[in-house]
């Protein structure tokens, strides 16, 4: 286990060195370039363009990319900088180091909110297979997975701050400001776990060994929370894992809803700017936490379920 461990971790560094390569490489893609669009062209009024191609030697953006590549990641290996925002001018560690704390609580709360509520949704359709509790659970599930997280965002909002005035309906300032984006985003989790749940109980639900329990007078209730759940739990995993990266990601349309300052829109404002430095180092951020989580998942498929040999 220690061995497949350190393989996994050592496995981290060449898949975040690409996914820095296709971030950095990608953004470079879009339209525009932020000394543009901060400064406008050289037209009736505009600025002359021997200033913009000053700001953009300053800033590094007339090298090669292949040098402005090696620069940016050679500043986050050796030093732990990644750069300083074109725009604000202020160091982007910073800016990540207070936004950070708002976006991980939104993901980590949906996914567990979402993996909760989820799972028990799962278990419940699979013991009632077919029957209407089974229909009612599984149209549920759909509806939560159709449903945009800006329009659930509303409607919640809409309800329980504006109507009933429970709950506060922007910021981040204690627990009670979380409810509201969390139960967001959980409830868009909360379609495709119960769906993995369900079929996964259902593939080990007939196998020989769950027959032969209930062949010697096993309670269902031992069946399905002891012997049958615990089999399946590994596609649950991993659908926890990619939801928690969906989540991540997808916490931007919910932090702009819910105006809360985390990182989804501190990268959305990177990108109406261009700010290379911003957009890159924000989704750096992301794809490191998405990976790190997903390793963290991998290694849990060793204690749940000891079939998992890792040598």
């Amino acid at each position: 286990m220690l061995r497949y461990t350190i393989k996994r971790l050592l496995q981290l560094i060449p898949t975040l060195l690409a996914v820095s390569m296709i971030i950095f490489f990608s953004i470079r893609l879009i339209p525009g370039d932020p000394i543009s669009l901060m400064y406008g062209l050289s037209e009736a009024g505009g600025v002359d363009p021997a200033f913009i191609e000053q700001m953009r030697e300053q800033y590094g953006l007339n090298d090669p990319l292949i040098t402005q590549y090696f620069r940016y990641m050679g500043n986050i290996i050796f030093h732990g900088d990644l750069g300083t925002s074109i725009v604000t001018k202020k160091p982007i560690m910073d800016e990540l180091m207070n936004r950070y704390q708002y976006t991980i609580v939104l993901a980590l709360g949906g996914t567990l909110f979402g993996s909760i509520i989820g799972i028990a949704v799962g278990i419940i359709s699979a013991v009632f297979h077919n029957k209407a509790a089974d229909n009612f659970l599984m149209a549920f599930s759909m509806i939560a997975v159709s449903m945009p997280s800006f329009f659930l965002g509303m409607i919640l909002m809409l309800v329980f701050s504006l109507n009933l005035g429970l709950l506060p309906s922007v910021g981040m300032k204690g627990v009670k400001y979380a409810i509201l984006p969390v139960a967001t985003l959980g409830l868009y989790a909360v379609g495709l776990i119960a769906r993995t749940t369900r079929s996964s109980m259902l593939d080990v639900v007939n196998q020989d060994y769950i027959r032969t329990a209930r062949s010697r007078g096993v309670s269902k209730t031992k069946i399905y929370l002891s012997h049958a759940f615990r089999n399946a739990l590994i596609p649950i995993l991993t659908a926890i894992g990619l939801r928690f990266g969906i989540l991540l990601v997808g916490s931007s349309i919910v932090e702009t809803v819910f105006t809360i300052p985390g990182l989804g829109r501190f990268m959305i404002d990177g990108i109406s700017h261009r700010d290379y430095p911003v957009i890159q180092s924000t989704m750096l951020v992301f794809a490191t936490t998405f990976v790190l989580v997903n390793t963290l998942v991998d290694l849990l498929y060793g204690f749940v379920d000891p079939r998992v040999k890792y040598d």
